[in-house]
């Protein structure tokens, strides 16, 4: 009987490895349907305002992760391997990065007269703060509560991976169709990641 629960467990694991892919595949990617090239500017500021909440969700469940990682930190070894999972599709889902040269190329030429420079270490470190979880994003929202039992505390991750998963699973069907199979994948990433915080964990 072991056996099964070890082929479950194995067979989840390898699911999310198969989305892990698939986020790779559309990571970034245009969010028109890309049939004709013809998508509207509304349909395409509608998509990239559903991905931005979908982010949202991601960014929230990985600030819950944080949470229960810092008050239980027995709990880190296990929970590591999901949250890590989490921030890939946070990346995923964000916006790529715009060309500099791209950029530069649609201004119009400097004034010999006006300076412009860009530092490069005017960037924000990326380290969190002092008394900053991992991963918070520096938006001045509280910190997510956490249960002081360990138990209680996994189970309410478990649950708030349940509602990411019903979360996208409800914004796929508005989105264009590779939006739609990205979400499709985190969907599916948090009904795994919820069964293996319950039923597919050792109790």
């Amino acid at each position: 009987m072991r056996r099964t629960g070890t082929t479950r467990r194995g067979a989840l694991l390898a699911a999310g490895a198969a989305a892990g892919g698939l986020l790779t595949a559309c990571s970034g990617g245009d969010d028109g349907d890309g049939s004709d090239g013809t998508t509207s500017a509304a349909a395409v500021r509608a998509a990239k305002a559903l991905r931005v909440k979908s982010a949202g969700t991601r960014r929230e469940l990985l600030r819950q992760y944080d949470a229960v990682m810092e008050r239980h930190p027995d709990e880190a070894a296990r929970l590591a391997p999901l949250r890590g999972a989490v921030a890939r599709h946070v990346t995923a889902l964000s916006p790529p990065p715009r060309s500099p040269e791209k950029d530069e190329s649609a201004k119009p030429s400097p004034s010999p007269t006006r300076s412009v420079s860009v530092s490069p270490t005017a960037a924000p470190s990326s380290a969190p703060s002092p008394g900053t979880a991992v991963g918070d994003t520096g938006d001045g929202r509280a910190t997510p509560s956490v249960s002081a039992d360990p138990v209680t505390a996994v189970k309410a991750l478990a649950a708030a991976e349940r509602r990411a998963a019903d979360a996208h699973a409800d914004a796929l069907v508005h989105a264009p169709p590779e939006l739609a199979r990205l979400l499709a994948s985190l969907a599916a990433a948090s009904a795994a990641h919820a069964y293996l915080l319950t039923e597919g964990s050792p109790s």
